[in-house]
């Protein structure tokens, strides 16, 4: 039924296009389309670029004059409003003589695009499309039934953040009550309060030791933390996190939890009803009793004031955190360190993995400039990707981009191995479902029942 829709739905699209563009397009058993010529005077050729986030703005025309000036063409930027986006490219493919040949969309539509034949097979002349510049997560992202048909420009996922200086303080602490505890001395001793010589070098080794285990590889670890930190006073928790949000939420079963592969795009592939998935969210109720955060009254802005307030040693956040932090810290508004580690794992036989988005830019599958929209859109995504952070804060899905920024490489790595939004239209309630879900589950209620109904819901819309 499933395959039947699909295929109305394409035959419709391509009525339409037929009757609109008059054979100018024909579809090939590939996916890919053939296109009128590109004109021979191409200083003349023009293309319409589309995007919806306006922080995007001076980096695109930016490009767009630097890629226009550089091959002789004319590259159009629009802001357009985001609410149905992918609708006004459709009725402007349709409608209008200034359609977008290409534009960035979020990777979860790619489906819905390329069924509506907004969006088509990439043609990466460039060849810049490949593992060596782009991880996994975003390679995935970018493909729909083992086509690529998005050049991935950027993405967003979480990571870890921790307060330095308090980590600090403890593990100094710790290395002194070891060596005191142990009565060691050294050779030039000098008096410390208790009346014990303390070396110093064997203080800063074991100090540095500390704080290295300081970083939890496993939510364990940060509860035998809590169990052993003095904390200071200004610390009302030694965790807090946007409990209500599941971007934030995702990683403790992201490992487990699999709707429709690793592309998202494949409906025989769904496990959502499976043990280690339970045994994730059983660990997540459990933490309620640790971090008492009340998932009716917090939010992501409140959390990151509390952590920069020093009210919190730990915290989940987003790309944004890392100009947030270092913003507040140029201005004095953030008066300790403060670092950025991957996600650490449910426990030590449960992993954890992280849910991300990315955002790619598409090409039109009705424009009459798929060459031109194509070298853009790889212009884009690979020689503007240094820039994209400093004049955006929108973090590139290029690897070998930011290679200086330590802490845009640890959200980097996190992104690597992420579990991109599925694609697939009859999935798109999913995440509201499964926010509602964890919601729950950190409430009280049954896990093993919620699961199975969020499975035999999906299931039946998979299945329709």
């Amino acid at each position: 039924m499933r395959l039947k829709e699909r295929l109305i739905a394409v035959a419709a699209v391509l009525g339409m296009a037929a009757s609109v563009f008059c054979g100018s397009l024909v579809s090939l058993r590939d996916g890919e389309e053939l296109e009128t010529p590109i004109s021979l005077f191409r200083e003349k050729e023009t293309i319409h670029f589309w995007y919806s986030d306006e922080a995007l703005t001076n980096f695109i025309n930016s490009a767009a004059v630097a890629f226009g000036e550089r091959e002789g063409v004319r590259v159009l930027p629009e802001l357009v409003s985001e609410n149905e986006y992918l609708e006004a490219i459709y009725e402007a493919s349709l409608h209008s003589g200034q359609m977008p040949d290409a534009y960035i969309v979020s990777h979860d539509s790619l489906e819905k695009a390329y069924l509506a034949g907004l969006a088509t097979r990439i043609q990466d002349a460039a060849g810049v499309c490949n593992e060596q510049n782009f991880p996994p997560a975003a390679m995935a992202a970018a493909t729909y039934q083992d086509k690529l048909v998005g050049y991935p420009l950027f993405f967003e996922t979480s990571a870890l953040v921790y307060n330095r200086s308090y980590l600090e303080e403890w593990a100094a602490q710790s290395a002194m009550k070891d060596l005191l505890n142990a009565g060691q001395v050294g050779d030039d001793p000098e008096e410390n309060p208790e009346g014990i010589a303390i070396d110093e070098e064997l203080l800063a080794v074991k100090t540095e030791e500390y704080f290295r285990n300081a970083l939890p590889a496993t939510m364990e670890d940060v509860l035998r933390l809590a169990e052993t930190f003095d904390t200071p006073l200004a610390v009302e928790g030694i965790m807090k996190w946007d409990v209500s949000d599941i971007l934030y939420n995702y990683w403790f079963v992201g490992n487990y939890m699999i709707v429709g592969g690793d592309t998202g795009d494949d409906p025989n592939r769904i496990d959502i009803n499976n043990s280690e998935t339970i045994q994730c969210l059983e660990v997540y109720k459990y933490l309620n009793q640790f971090f008492y955060i009340e998932s009716d009254k917090v939010d992501y802005d409140s959390v990151i004031q509390d952590f920069c307030d020093g009210k919190t040693v730990f915290t989940i956040a987003t790309t944004d955190v890392a100009k947030k932090l270092a913003d507040a810290e140029a201005e004095a508004r953030f008066a300790f360190g403060y670092g950025i580690a991957p996600m650490p794992d449910v426990n030590s036989t449960l992993k954890g993995r992280s849910m991300s988005v990315t955002n790619v830019v598409a090409i039109n599958g009705y424009s009459q400039h798929k060459g031109l929209a194509n070298e853009f859109a790889a212009y884009l995504v690979d020689e503007c990707a240094d820039t994209l952070y400093s004049r955006t804060g929108r973090v590139s899905a290029n690897v070998n981009a930011d290679a200086d920024d330590f802490d845009l490489q640890v959200f980097k790595e996190e992104y690597a191995h992420s579990v991109p939004l599925p694609k697939m239209m009859e999935t798109a309630n999913f995440w509201v479902r499964l926010e509602g879900l964890f919601s729950r589950v950190w409430n009280g209620a049954d896990v093993t029942e919620l699961v199975e109904e969020l499975e035999n819901t999906i299931s039946i819309q998979i299945r329709r």
